[in-house]
């Protein structure tokens, strides 16, 4: 038998998810996701073995490198961590490699040994985009602006919740380099051969991001081109995301949108340009409000403050995705769910259990019915960590067990309302009735209310999951503190 005890006022404090997923999956990319300084994803033998026999998606290590300093640096910010503090010095120093290796400030897609065992699976893999060498490394090409865009998100995060100044000055310079480089070749990224890889000249938005961040790292060199820039482009940033939401092809673009307009939004200090941005962002945001999207969430939240019911959604998605296959196993749900338009796309956003395995499932159409691939991809996990310590450094999740309002989230509930419960490893299974009345035990879960009367109260059960149990306060509990009681027989 498995208790929890928690003493509180009418019931409740604030909140948490399960950290120890999170701590977990930061563990596992440290030992197998990051063999040559940013990210990349092992692939192993056959579905079943441990064995690595290659490395993939080196084509987006810099962009997923980004990410993974971001979610390392809200978790740095929320637990001051030296395990995070040396992870994102780490992730840091990757990003600075894939600008150095080139000789010119280029951002490299990813870096890798020429000696590696992997390398020729690499090369092969990413031919397409080029590949060059700078011995004793070669490096992928054909740079895009998700690479940038990726790369600029970590560093900029990384700025405001890291203040190691020795950080933070490696921080400014990086970004300045990037920044100028592409601003120095007229806002075009150009490879060795003088050949261009994608262009920033059509999107305002963009451009102005890496202007505001650069702004934001090192005033005295960008604050002046900020400003003219802005006065330049600013009317016109929120025609591309009005394209952009257009169709859900393509549907990463949308990542790109929320993370630039994350920075070019909330690095604004007001006035009719910010208007500007955050009308740009009112058209993306009504877009997909409704996709259940963790990560998009919680941009949302840092630009448009809380919201409840965005805020449990949220949670729950997160509760979800760790009911997801760790590696990439091909999936098709035709005919499993309705769909619409055509025969792979669903009706409505497939549950986040079942879509389609991916290297980061937020920027993923989220009613695609088919994808993956032969089981022997591993996922870095970042789109769990990013939302993840996000949610903690937003308030949507707090450290510690804790009960708060279903209906707000805030630390206050009253009788016959109902409550959530936050832990972590407390049940093995996700559950909820299927009929009424409402039962007191549910997949071996329990919950036992103590009022300041001493009056023991059984609480019937909406749901329980490992990191989340959903109950009714009872009716005719005393107000005041409380003892909530956890028990779960199936743990013994």
């Amino acid at each position: 038998m498995k208790l929890f005890f928690l003493l509180l006022v009418v019931a409740a404090l604030p909140t948490m998810a399960s950290e120890s997923d999170a701590l977990a999956i930061s563990s596992i990319i440290q030992a197998r996701h990051l063999p040559y300084g940013t990210i990349l994803d092992p692939v192993y033998a056959t579905p079943d073995s441990d064995e690595i026999v290659s490395y993939s998606r080196c084509g987006d290590s810099a962009l997923w490198t980004g990410h993974y300093l971001a979610a390392e640096s809200f978790r740095y910010k929320v637990t001051g961590s030296p395990d995070a503090f040396a992870n994102i010095k780490a992730a840091i120093a990757g990003l600075k490699s894939l600008a150095d290796v080139t000789g010119n400030n280029l951002l490299a897609r990813c870096i890798v040994p020429l000696d590696s065992p992997y390398a020729d699976s690499i090369m092969s893999e990413e031919k397409a985009n080029g590949i060059h060498t700078a011995a004793p490394w070669f490096w992928v090409g054909n740079t895009s602006r998700d690479a940038y865009s990726g790369v600029i998100f970590g560093l900029a995060v990384a700025y405001d919740m890291v203040t190691d100044s020795s950080v933070r000055s490696s921080i400014s310079d990086l970004v300045t380099r990037l920044v100028d480089f592409v601003k120095g070749h007229n806002w075009n990224v150009v490879m060795p051969d003088g050949s261009f890889s994608t262009t920033f000249l059509l999107r305002p938005d963009q451009r102005l991001t890496l202007m505001q961040v650069g702004r934001h790292v090192n005033s005295g060199h960008f604050s002046t081109d900020y400003d003219i820039q802005k006065v330049l482009l600013s009317l016109t940033v929120p025609a591309p995301i009005g394209v952009d939401v257009d169709s859900n092809d393509s549907y990463f673009k949308f990542n790109l949108d929320y993370i630039n307009l994350y920075n070019l939004v909330r690095l604004e200090s007001g006035g009719p340009v910010k208007a500007l941005y955050e009308q740009a962002y009112s058209i993306l945001r009504n877009h997909t409000r409704t996709q259940q999207n963790a990560h998009f969430n919680m941009i949302d939240r840092e630009l448009n403050g809380p919201d409840a019911t965005r805020d449990a959604e949220t949670l729950t998605l997160l509760d979800q995705w760790l009911q997801r296959p760790k590696r990439d196993p091909y999936v098709n749900l035709e005919g499993v769910l309705p769909s619409c338009n055509s025969p792979d796309e669903a009706c409505d956003p497939v549950p986040v259990p079942q879509r389609p395995p991916t290297d980061f499932v937020w920027q993923r159409n989220p009613f695609n019915l088919m994808g993956g691939g032969f089981g022997t991809i591993e996922g870095a996990g970042i789109d769990y960590i990013l939302p993840y310590w996000m949610a903690r450094y937003y308030g949507v999740i707090a450290s510690g067990d804790s009960v708060v309002s279903a209906a707000t989230g805030i630390p206050t509930v009253s009788p016959e309302s109902m409550a959530s419960y936050y832990g972590s490893n407390m049940s093995t299974d996700t559950a909820q009735p299927d009929s009424l009345p409402l039962p007191t035990t549910l997949a071996g879960i329990s919950v036992q209310v103590q009022d300041r009367a001493g009056a023991m109260l059984a609480a019937p059960l909406f749901y329980v999951s490992p990191m989340r149990i959903n109950f009714e306060v009872p009716a005719g509990i005393a107000l005041g503190q409380a003892k909530f009681t956890v028990t779960n027989g199936a743990m013994r």
